[in-house]
Protein backbone atom coordinates (compact mmCIF):
# COMPACT_ATOMS: atom_id res chain seq x y z
CA UNK A 1 0.00 0.00 0.00
CA UNK A 2 1.28 3.47 -0.85
CA UNK A 3 2.22 5.80 1.96
CA UNK A 4 0.39 9.14 2.42
CA UNK A 5 -2.61 8.20 0.26
CA UNK A 6 -5.24 8.64 2.96
CA UNK A 7 -6.50 12.11 3.93
CA UNK A 8 -5.85 13.53 7.38
CA UNK A 9 -9.00 13.13 9.50
CA UNK A 10 -9.38 15.37 12.53
CA UNK A 11 -12.13 16.65 14.83
CA UNK A 12 -14.07 19.77 13.74
CA UNK A 13 -17.21 21.49 14.99
CA UNK A 14 -20.26 21.87 12.72
CA UNK A 15 -22.65 24.74 13.44
CA UNK A 16 -26.21 24.28 12.15
CA UNK A 17 -28.40 27.19 10.99
CA UNK A 18 -30.35 27.12 14.27
CA UNK A 19 -27.12 27.57 16.27
CA UNK A 20 -26.64 24.02 17.53
CA UNK A 21 -23.09 22.70 17.35
CA UNK A 22 -21.79 19.14 17.16
CA UNK A 23 -18.36 17.58 16.71
CA UNK A 24 -17.42 15.15 13.97
CA UNK A 25 -14.39 13.83 12.12
CA UNK A 26 -13.63 15.44 8.77
CA UNK A 27 -10.92 16.29 6.27
CA UNK A 28 -12.26 19.87 6.04
CA UNK A 29 -10.21 22.68 7.56
CA UNK A 30 -7.89 22.21 10.51
CA UNK A 31 -8.27 20.59 13.91
CA UNK A 32 -10.83 22.45 16.06
CA UNK A 33 -12.19 24.78 13.34
CA UNK A 34 -15.93 25.43 13.05
CA UNK A 35 -17.84 24.78 9.82
CA UNK A 36 -20.92 27.05 9.67
CA UNK A 37 -23.65 25.56 7.48
CA UNK A 38 -25.89 27.78 5.34
CA UNK A 39 -28.34 24.95 4.54
CA UNK A 40 -29.15 21.97 6.75
CA UNK A 41 -32.06 19.59 7.43
CA UNK A 42 -33.73 22.13 9.76
CA UNK A 43 -33.97 24.83 7.07
CA UNK A 44 -33.96 23.18 3.63
CA UNK A 45 -37.37 22.63 1.93
CA UNK A 46 -36.42 19.10 0.89
CA UNK A 47 -36.47 18.07 4.56
CA UNK A 48 -39.10 20.48 5.89
CA UNK A 49 -41.71 19.71 3.22
CA UNK A 50 -42.01 23.29 2.06
CA UNK A 51 -41.52 22.71 -1.63
CA UNK A 52 -44.15 24.13 -3.97
CA UNK A 53 -43.98 21.21 -6.39
CA UNK A 54 -44.91 18.66 -3.73
CA UNK A 55 -47.91 20.72 -2.65
CA UNK A 56 -49.30 21.19 -6.15
CA UNK A 57 -48.70 17.68 -7.44
CA UNK A 58 -46.86 16.52 -10.52
CA UNK A 59 -47.18 17.15 -14.23
CA UNK A 60 -50.38 15.14 -14.62
CA UNK A 61 -52.08 17.03 -11.78
CA UNK A 62 -51.08 20.37 -13.34
CA UNK A 63 -52.33 19.24 -16.76
CA UNK A 64 -55.68 18.11 -15.33
CA UNK A 65 -56.02 21.37 -13.41
CA UNK A 66 -55.44 23.38 -16.58
CA UNK A 67 -57.34 21.27 -19.13
CA UNK A 68 -59.58 19.09 -16.96
CA UNK A 69 -62.81 20.82 -17.96
CA UNK A 70 -62.36 20.32 -21.71
CA UNK A 71 -64.40 17.61 -23.38
CA UNK A 72 -64.82 16.44 -26.95
CA UNK A 73 -68.45 17.12 -27.91
CA UNK A 74 -70.03 16.24 -31.24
Amino acid sequence: MKADTHPDYHMIKVQMTDGTVFETRSTWGKEGETLALEIDPTSHPAWTGGTKQLQEGGRVARFNKKFGGLTLKK
